[in-house]
């Protein structure tokens, strides 16, 4: 029986559901759980509702249709999976479940989970920085390639390579690309290429896949490897979309296998073409230069004097010491009789006989003084231009015609010193030492010094 002097607060149903559920709701905003789903269904409305289970207890699950249509899978009886759901109570009827507002595959969500914890702690240790990227060479002498000796991705690389420049040298270091084995044969490729130093590029990678095909690229040691690798390192791992730890650790992330052999090798074509351009621009530096070249040789041959200017030069110059000598005597000569009239004057001033005799004696004595001196300076003089002759006749055109020289003149006696005052068929008279002889003039060329 109910004690009515205790006051009882009594719930109706609603009010104990109601308040079940928000407790629920506040103590679990958010919980991760896993199960297999059974008794899934899909009504008209969009919204899933399924059972969660394990070998010991089950759980109802609704997951509405706005949450469902994120997914990017499509959850069937029997599938283990992760869901991220808020507890809550179906007041109509009292059932305890789980709103679901996420799902994921159970093994490719933990696989992910792995994958981005590991991402993150490479990248705190600084594996991804910018500055730890390594250049590609410009040309590369040869190409490191790891991959599967039969998968279509090294197929696609080598087609690109022999497309783009057939004469690059290829390596294969072959490893399984998939498996549990692949990542310790990836690293023992990679030493492989190390150790050879053959290569001054490598590219990492296979064709596309599932997270769990193209999880060998997310060992933690093979990322390590690849980041203290000397060689630049290009990762070329699945398509486009996929991503994978050594794509961030490597030097360049390639989107596919094909856009890494297009980076490695340079365009045949291109380089023709630039080859060509450097030909042509060789080409037109060397006709100038071969043009200023003959330019200054005809500036300096224009420099150079003919023999004949320089016995011009030299018989000028005998002519003009000449001239200056003979006016030298004609000086002295006259100097000489101008004083002799002087006496004569002075004398006949002083007719006494007696002073004349004396004069006379006087002015003989001076005369034979004179003469002396007249002879004595005339044999001097006499030496001195025989000595300029004698240096004349070295420097001479008749000493030089004795030497084999000769002159040639034309028919108006004048000299001919240049092929240029020259016609085909003109007369011209050729004067040799001790001869003369007459010529006729068949054919002039010019250039013959050289």
């Amino acid at each position: 029986m109910i004690n009515t002097n205790t006051e009882i607060k009594i719930l109706s149903v609603s009010d104990f559901t109601r308040n079940v559920k928000g407790v629920l709701e506040y103590n679990f905003p958010g919980v991760w759980v896993s199960g297999e789903i059974s008794n899934l269904a899909r009504p008209r409305s969009g919204h899933w509702y399924f059972t969660l289970k394990d070998d010991r207890s089950q759980v109802r699950c609704a997951m509405f249709r706005q949450n469902n249509q994120r997914l990017t899978f499509a959850p069937t009886e029997g599938m283990q999976v992760l869901v991220k759901a808020r507890v809550s109570l179906y007041e109509a009827r009292g059932d305890f479940q789980l709103l679901v507002d996420t799902m994921e595959d159970a093994g490719i969500g933990a696989l992910q989970r792995a994958y981005e914890q590991l991402k993150q702690k490479l990248q705190k240790q600084g594996l991804f920085a910018t500055q730890h990227k390594k250049t590609l060479p410009e040309v590369p002498h040869c190409v490191g390639i790891i991959s599967s000796p039969t998968g279509a991705a090294l197929h696609d690389i080598l087609n690109v390579l022999k497309r783009r420049f057939p004469a690059l040298p290829v390596i294969i270091y072959p490893a399984q690309v998939q498996g549990a084995d692949a990542p310790a044969q990836l690293l023992q490729a990679l030493s492989l290429a190390q150790e050879q130093a053959l290569c001054d590029v490598l590219i990492i990678g296979r064709g596309g896949g599932s997270i769990e095909d193209l999880w060998a690229f997310n060992d933690e040691q093979l990322a390590v490897s690849i980041y203290n690798c000397p060689i630049p390192v290009i990762s070329s791992v699945g398509h486009e979309v996929d991503f994978t730890i050594c794509d961030f650790v490597a030097d360049i992330r390639a989107a596919t296998p094909s856009a890494a052999a297009e980076l490695v090798s340079p365009d045949q074509e291109e380089w023709l073409n630039w080859l060509e351009a450097i030909e042509k621009q060789l080409s037109t530096q060397i006709k100038r230069s071969l043009a200023a070249l003959q330019q200054q040789l005809q500036w300096q041959y224009k420099q150079l004097k003919h023999p004949g200017r320089y016995l011009d030069e030299v018989s000028q110059r005998i002519d003009e010491l000449s001239a200056r000598m003979e006016q030298h005597l004609r000086l002295q000569l006259q100097s000489r009789q101008e004083k002799t009239c002087t006496f004569e004057a002075r004398l006949q001033q002083h007719s006494p006989a007696h002073l004349l005799k004396l004069q006379q004696i006087r002015l003989n004595y001076l005369q034979q003084r004179l003469q002396q001196n007249m002879q004595s300076c005339l044999e001097h003089l006499q030496q001195k231009i025989a000595s300029l002759a004698s240096g004349m006749d070295a420097l001479s055109p008749l000493a030089t015609l004795g030497r084999g020289y000769s002159l040639v003149k034309n028919e108006q006696d004048e000299l001919i010193r240049s092929a240029e005052q020259l016609n085909q068929g003109q007369q011209v008279k050729v004067i040799f030492s001790q001869t003369e002889a007459f010529m006729t003039v068949d054919e002039i060329k010019s250039d013959t010094l050289n």
